[in-house]
């Protein structure tokens, strides 16, 4: 009799024990809630945007007046001709997403030194990291440092043979209910979906705009900066740069009172 009173209070605790932990992940998923979105580029291998290329006019931002703060109303009314702020609302359902600022806290990168691939060019590797060195020397509150182990990176930048799909890089990121990126990684393609391999100018353009995506902008209109969903620049343009700066002024979050639905990926899929 002692024995099954025993297993009883055995049974018992252990039950407690596992109602305690699904109730604790259930209130911690509530907390961090996860949206992924994805960021899609494809490069134009065969030339680049002239130098004298003129960006489309940019379309102005509408929000309801007492949608937003008025200061944040302020700035981006302001920015709207010399960013393409707008066009990364819009993407992300009249959200902006963002990192947490981490100054003395950098994103700690590993980028696959690495492939088993035919075609990888070692060289690759360098200039994938100088891309993220040329996002953060804008100002930014996301410093970036490189680690080689990847148990030990927040963001991960591994190498794929080639998409299915036209494209050459994805970035998959995450992020809480208030908008707050929380996680990021980036795949890259040692060879375009039709087959040949991708040069490290073409890998430097693919890069620069993934991690444009990893920090919260997305696709614009306008075909002289980076973040065009065709690259055909190379390095970032004067709107990357200001609608960078500009994101990183303003707080994560909806702009919009009524929320348009969520939507799971973000990005061209043509």
């Amino acid at each position: 009799m002692k024995r099954f009173d025993l297993a009883v209070a055995s049974a018992l605790t252990l039950l407690g024990a596992f109602v305690t932990r699904e109730a604790l992940a259930t209130r911690a998923d509530i907390g961090a809630e996860r949206n992924a979105s994805f960021g899609i580029a494809r490069v134009d291998t065969t030339a680049a945007a002239p130098s004298d290329s003129v960006a489309p006019p940019r379309r102005p931002i509408t929000v309801t007046a007492s949608a937003v703060l008025p200061d944040i109303r302020r700035q981006l009314e302001e920015a709207s001709e010399y960013t393409y702020i707008n066009d990364v609302i819009a993407s992300h359902d009249s959200a902006l997403a963002r990192w947490p600022d981490r100054a003395g806290n950098p994103l700690r990168v590993w980028v696959q030194p690495t492939s088993r691939y035919e075609g990888f060019n070692a060289a690759s590797v360098p200039v994938v990291r100088q891309a993220f060195v040329e996002w953060s020397d804008l100002g930014i509150p996301v410093p970036f440092t490189f680690v080689v182990d990847s148990s030990m990176a927040d963001v991960r930048v591994t190498w794929v043979e080639k998409f299915n799909e036209s494209i050459s890089g994805k970035t998959l990121w995450a992020h809480d209910e208030e908008w707050w990126i929380i996680d990021a990684n980036i795949q890259l393609a040692v060879r375009h979906h039709s087959g040949e391999i991708l040069d490290t100018t073409s890998v430097r353009a693919i890069a620069m705009h993934e991690v444009g995506h990893l920090l919260g902008l997305d696709h614009t209109t306008d075909t002289t900066s980076i973040m065009a969903p065709k690259v055909r620049v190379r390095d970032l343009s004067a709107a990357d740069r200001a609608t960078a700066v500009l994101l990183y002024k303003l707080p994560a979050g909806r702009i919009a009172e009524s929320p348009l639905p969520r939507r799971r990926a973000v990005g061209d899929q043509r």
